[in-house]
């Protein structure tokens, strides 16, 4: 007659056999999507990167259109000064004060060059920072066009599954919390680290469901009594069962 533990012991390992079940068949739903989901988000964060290069293009030039403006204000009050100097040589009284106003003429003069100079190199810089804003909008674009034709295709993937993938999903929050806490951690992680995402597994012709490495006899009849939960010597995996019997030993 099976005692209390036993029967707990059985309880988990059934519980943790539906989880999987569940989870394999979510792992099936989203295999018929292959790499869409992943190419997806990679094309957003390309899209995105696009993006910023393109807000920083755009802050560039306002901040090299603000420096033309500055130079060309400046231009303004050199040109101003240079005619309020010409006014002033015409009042001089001596070769020296002449001499001096004349001076200061060509340094405002100097400072027009500078600021028109300055003005050119701006004018530039923002010829080429249009030019790779129009090109980096022109990669965006055929981006843009991969992204939504993708999206569209993986939509027609999810609308196809979407039904019995929230079915699957409500399934599996029920069945999440009848297993404990302990053992659904290491099964979670048990399923993470499986490259198939099988951390529960039957013991299949004398093999580990998910290794396929062989289980010893009395390990099997362990297994099948349910006295404790056993992982696979090999792979770590949680043997749930025996499908098949114990393979005779000792016959020849």
């Amino acid at each position: 007659m099976a005692t209390a533990t036993e029967t707990t012991i059985a309880q988990k390992l059934e519980g943790l056999l539906k989880l999987q079940s569940i989870d394999t068949a979510l792992d099936n739903i989203k295999k018929v999507r292959g790499d869409l989901p992943e190419e997806v988000r990679d094309l957003e964060d390309e899209i995105a990167g696009y993006e910023t290069r393109i807000s920083k293009f755009k802050k560039e030039i306002s901040s090299l259109e603000e420096e033309i403006s500055k130079n060309r204000n400046a231009k303004k009050e050199a040109e101003k000064l240079v005619n309020k100097y010409k006014d002033q040589q015409m009042n001089v009284r001596n070769n020296r004060e002449f001499d001096a106003i004349s001076k200061e003429i060509e340094l405002q003069q100097l400072e027009m060059e500078l600021a028109d100079k300055r003005i050119r190199e701006f004018d530039f810089k923002i010829l080429n920072k249009n030019d790779e804003i129009s090109s980096t909008e022109t990669v965006l674009f055929e981006r843009q066009k991969d992204l939504d034709s993708k999206r569209k295709e993986l939509g027609v993937i999810i609308g196809e599954s979407e039904e019995e993938e929230t079915k699957f999903m409500k399934d599996r929050d029920k069945a999440a919390k009848n297993v404990e806490e302990r053992l659904l951690k290491s099964y979670d992680k048990l399923r993470s680290n499986a490259v198939n995402g099988l951390a529960v597994v039957m013991v299949k012709r004398g093999a580990c469901g998910g290794c396929f490495s062989f289980v010893p006899p009395q390990r099997q009849a362990d297994i099948k009594d349910k006295k404790k939960i056993i992982v696979c010597e090999h792979c770590g995996r949680i043997l749930a069962d025996v499908e098949d019997s114990i393979t005779a030993v000792g016959k020849r």
